[in-house]
């Protein structure tokens, strides 16, 4: 077999069941060929981020993987790695290169050159006796180590070769978790029992790891809040006396004041990045930081104890160690944090309560929230949000409940992420109601994969708020574009578009539509129906921040 087969066996082999790709790329039909399904995006961005989906929603036990087309494919794949790359997800890039030859000849783009700032991994096969070594390399990327993107190059006259025979020797390699040395665990312990206001700040790292029982064990034997970071939404069942929320800037009361007060934060499975999106932490905090990636160390924050390691493992180490300390659980202090907690959601809630039920029309977006949120089935449905309003608006107000019953994403905020995504999950859990709420600046970037979803088929629902404009910024952002030239302004009969790609078009304009329209897609969804609602919704600029 050439090398394009010897791949495509390989990923067989490794049990990939489909392959997100575009437009083309011989791997195509090499991987169909095998029994492994090829699904044809309208870019080969949204291609990567429904790969991203489907890893962010596995565990790191099965992985999103694409093929996309050398050159110009490979140029254009580059905004959905870099946003797998700034959420650390585990996803296989396999693009088509040049020839050998042509490698150095400007302007002929080398992903192996080029992608090196926005991948964790990144090589190309440069003999056919490579291919077995390149691929097991790849995949031990993908499963061990800080997750990140991975892309392997196939030149087009390398990979059309025939493999020898004795390099035909590939194995899939193993996982393997790394522990923090005992002293440590016991050190970090120590101080989080010593601690006044202690606040667990949990991670994406936490849902990569499979970690969210332990996180909840640790938390009620220690009687100890827990904040989830925006990546790290669902980590905690946010109906937990004990859970303060999520957050991106936007977040909860509880999660604000509890960030403002503690005097350490046990940050579990998270990188601890600085960034728009992400909560602040103040000085003078005792900080005890478990991560996989040892250069998230004291990279944006000053670090009492780093804990190296699998979140899941240094939780379970961490629990065995505070009942060696203390024996008991500590229920005293679990009821009294409880009880403060939600002390402080309720006038949090009493004061988002008119927004969240109003009878405004054009719908206002915090009452669509509401409609959401009190339809579905939290434990069969995922959520996600695209960037700006939506994100901002969503991520505090919608209850998370099981790992992966919502993506929150966006270090790096693409508009349109949320819809390939879903497309993603969707594929990873087909049993799941998958809604993706977005506004129509976002719908501009990815709406055409709507019709990859009818197609593929990968029945999801998204909610797109028809406000004719971008609500994150404010009405002073750019004035007199705005008034002189209707810069951000734009229209569109949503539904309209939907029904031409072969999904269900819904409109809402009145606040009494919406529950039946989310409940119509839920059956149409059931029944194999991609649907997009509607909703004829107001720009809503208020958000449940104190940064500004």
């Amino acid at each position: 077999m050439n090398g394009i087969e010897a791949i495509a066996a390989i990923l067989k082999e490794e049990g990939v069941e489909w392959l997100a790709c575009y437009p083309s790329n011989p791997l195509i039909e090499a991987a169909a060929q095998v029994g492994i399904r090829p699904i044809h995006f309208r870019h080969e961005r949204g291609a990567v981020m429904a790969a991203d989906g489907f890893s962010r929603t596995s565990g790191r036990k099965r992985f999103g993987v694409v093929a996309v087309q050398s050159q110009a494919g490979a140029e254009n794949a580059m905004g959905g790695i870099a946003q797998a790359y700034a959420d650390n997800i585990p996803v296989l890039v396999l693009p088509g290169g040049v020839q050998l030859d042509q490698l150095s000849v400007r302007p002929n783009f080398s992903a192996a050159s080029n992608y090196q700032g926005i991948v964790k991994q990144v090589e190309a096969i440069y003999r056919p006796d490579q291919v077995a070594a390149v691929m097991r390399r790849a995949f031990h990327a993908l499963r061990n180590g800080p997750p990140g993107p991975v892309v392997v190059e196939m030149l087009t006259d390398v990979c059309d070769q025939e493999v020898p025979a004795e390099a035909l020797n590939y194995r899939p390699p193993q996982t393997m978790k790394q522990l923090p040395a005992e002293s440590d665990i016991d050190e970090a312990v120590k101080l989080l029992l010593q601690a006044e206001k202690p606040v667990i700040w949990a991670g994406g790292g936490v849902l990569l790891g499979g970690a969210s029982d332990v996180l909840r064990e640790l938390a009620e034997y220690t009687g100890i809040p827990v904040f989830c970071t925006m990546p790290g939404k669902s980590a905690f069942d946010e109906r937990h006396p004990l859970a303060l929320g999520a957050g991106s800037r936007a977040t909860t009361l509880p999660a604000h004041r509890w960030l403002q007060e503690c005097d350490l934060l046990l940050a579990i499975g998270t990188s601890l990045t600085r960034g728009p999106y992400c909560q602040i932490i103040l000085p003078g905090k005792v900080i005890i930081h478990n991560t996989i990636n040892p250069e998230d160390i004291n990279k944006d924050e000053s670090v009492d104890i780093g804990l190296v390691g699998d979140a899941k493992l240094t939780l379970q180490a961490m629990i065995e160690s505070a009942k060696c300390q203390i024996g008991d659980a500590r229920d005293t202090r679990s009821r009294q944090t409880a009880a403060e907690i939600a002390a402080c959601r309720k006038p949090w809630l009493d004061e988002w309560t008119p927004l969240l039920t109003s009878d405004e029309e054009p719908l206002n977006t915090y009452r669509v929230i509401h409609d959401i949120n009190r339809t579905l089935d939290w434990e069969n449905s995922i959520v996600t949000h695209d960037a700006g309003a939506p994100r901002d608006s969503i991520v505090p107000f919608y209850t998370a409940t099981v790992p992966n019953s919502y993506i929150g994403w966006g270090k790096t905020t693409h508009l349109g992420f949320g819809l390939p995504v879903m497309i993603g999950a969707k594929l990873a859990h087909p049993d799941k109601f998958c809604l993706n709420f977005m506004g129509d600046g976002a719908f501009g970037m990815s709406g055409l994969d709507l019709e990859t979803a009818v197609r593929a088929p990968a029945p999801i629902t998204t909610v797109l708020l028809n406000n004719g404009g971008m609500a994150t910024y404010p009405p002073g952002n750019f004035a007199t574009a705005r008034e002189r030239y209707g810069v951000s302004h734009m229209v569109g009969d949503y539904a309209k578009i939907a029904e031409g790609l072969g999904a269900v078009g819904i409109t809402v304009t009145k606040t009494g539509e919406m529950v039946p329209a989310l409940q119509r897609a839920q059956r149409l969804n059931a029944d194999g129906q991609t649907v997009l609602i509607d909703v004829h919704s107001n720009l809503e600029a208020r958000r449940s921040r104190w940064d500004r």
